[in-house]
């Protein structure tokens, strides 16, 4: 029997294990890819809006020669963390069910069955792409992640989104010699963008080197064009990939399988005590940005670090 069942083997996935470890709890993290799977995820050439310090988890210095990290930095990062710890870690295991059976909860895994007093579910919201819903979005051209620019080279590139995402790829992929052009539903690039990179996207836009369509939406995808719907009326133009970069969501289907309650919005928040952390499930704590449902600017790495404490210190208050 453990103590503590951790889903997910993200950042604040390590960062529960450590303070489990801490506390002197017995816990296993299982994670359905890779370690840290979202952040290997994240494009090939991604550098971090924070600093080192503000990702670092468990008291672990977070040691760059850069103003701020890198993926590749950060992937190194929590490697070493959670191996330099020990950390019981279950790769590519993913969660298929989980029942209350008294006071403890069977969790049942692609491999194996667990049981355990308490869950902790830092799942994140990486893994589903928010869709455009639209014609031809089946396509094998459109892409909803996007790791290397050069795969784009030469290439005819719509970009949907003004956030950082969808900026770093239409910049990234125009300095490798694709034609591109922005979708944007606003009237201007999102405010969010990195401070250091908006100015750049702005002044390729006004120079011309990266066409934009503002307050349009795209609104059927071709084998060699899109359909735009702009202010001035519907335009047609000639495309090789959409990179629909329109954001990601939290897998609610597995949430509400689990039995956590979501508000009746469109905005789906789990219900869970800000105190604690702990959900409507006793003994059932959520960490991390999958808190925050289809708010996912609400909750990041940096500021959802505290959750692991948290919720150890109801654990063991519990406990104790």
């Amino acid at each position: 029997m453990l103590d503590i069942l951790i889903i997910g083997g993200g950042p604040i996935g390590i960062a529960c294990g450590l303070a489990a470890q801490k506390a002197g709890l017995s816990f296993v993290i299982v994670e359905k890819g890779c370690l840290v799977n979202s952040l290997y995820n994240y494009p090939s050439t991604m550098t971090f809006f924070s600093t080192s310090e503000k990702l670092e988890v468990g008291g672990v210095p977070f040691v760059t020669t850069n103003k701020r990290p890198t993926r590749n930095e950060a992937l190194e990062y929590y490697r070493r963390v959670a191996l330099s710890n020990n950390l019981p870690i279950n790769l590519f295991e993913e969660v298929q069910g989980m029942a209350g059976e008294g006071r403890h909860y069977k969790v049942v895994t692609s491999k194996q069955v667990y049981q355990a007093k308490h869950i902790i579910v830092s799942t994140g919201f990486y893994d589903i792409p928010v869709t455009l819903d639209i014609p031809g979005e089946d396509l094998p051209k459109v892409k909803h992640y996007y790791q290397d620019p050069h795969y784009y080279a030469l290439q005819k590139v719509l970009v949907v989104g003004s956030s950082n995402s969808a900026i770093d790829v239409a910049l990234e992929t125009y300095r490798k010699g694709a034609d591109v052009t922005l979708v944007i539903r606003g009237d201007e690039v999102s405010k969010r963008v990195k401070y250091w990179v908006r100015p750049d996207i702005i002044n390729r836009i006004k120079e011309g080197s990266i066409k934009v369509y503002f307050n349009s939406a795209l609104t059927a995808i071709h084998q060699h064009e899109v359909d735009i719907k702009t202010p001035d009326g519907a335009v047609t133009v000639d495309n090789d990939f959409v990179m629909a970069m329109t954001g990601y969501k939290p897998n609610f289907k597995f949430l509400h399988a689990l039995g956590i309650k979501l508000s009746q919005d469109n905005k789906f928040i789990p219900q869970y005590d800000p105190e604690t952390m702990e959900t409507n499930l006793k003994g059932v704590y959520l960490a991390g940005v999958v808190c925050g449902g289809m708010d996912t600017h609400l909750w990041f790495i940096e500021n959802s670090r505290v959750h692991a404490d948290m919720i150890l210190a109801d654990i063991v208050k519990k406990q104790g």
